[in-house]
């Protein structure tokens, strides 16, 4: 790319507004998504479903891209609106459980990995309280480690607005903690 700099040392517009292959977009942001999904409240089991449903617009949008955020923020907001669409619909459409896996042996798991699942547990439910705005900025900020300019830019709101839903969001989360260690001494 360096070669392609010019005299001030900036790239083309051709070059500085490439439009990676969906391959590209699908190797580098996938396990992204995946975590973005779980934690804007789709569930564990209809992950894979709302992230092929997020790939499938990518696809049919991807030429579209016009570069005015990151990419990373552009599949984010398609994971915002995926994930929300889905969840308005999924009380429809709610899998019931069988009885059949539960002659299946399972190795037990370790201690670690039980703890960590228990900690997940309790974030998504801690999540699950904060309402969709709230919840996104949260995410993209705390979880994902987007600058709050990127944040604003992929849910659609002003800066202060973003930063006046995380301050929010986060005496929510820390009300919700307080709430759960003090439910798990009493227990």
């Amino acid at each position: 790319m360096r070669a392609a700099a010019d005299m001030t040392g900036e790239l083309p517009p051709a070059v500085a507004h490439a439009v990676p292959s969906f391959a590209e977009v699908y190797r580098d942001y996938s396990a992204f998504l995946w975590r973005a999904l779980r934690s804007l409240g789709v569930r564990e089991a209809d992950v894979e479903d709302v992230c092929q449903e997020v790939f499938l617009v990518v696809h049919r949008k991807l030429d579209e891209f016009t570069h005015r955020s990151s990419l990373r923020t552009w599949l984010y907001s398609i994971a915002i609106r995926c994930a929300s669409d889905h969840r308005r619909r999924a009380h429809v459409k709610r899998e019931a459980p069988t009885r059949d896996s539960i002659d299946a042996s399972v190795d037990a798991p370790q201690p670690a990995s039980v703890a960590e699942r228990q900690a997940l547990v309790v974030l998504d439910g801690i999540l699950d309280t904060l309402d969709d705005a709230k919840r996104a900025v949260f995410v993209l900020y705390e979880i994902e480690e987007l600058t709050m300019a990127e944040v604003a830019e992929a849910v659609g709101c002003p800066l202060q607005t973003a930063y006046s839903r995380l301050h929010a969001a986060r005496d929510a989360f820390q009300a919700a903690v307080k709430r759960h260690q003090a439910k798990e001494r009493a227990s």
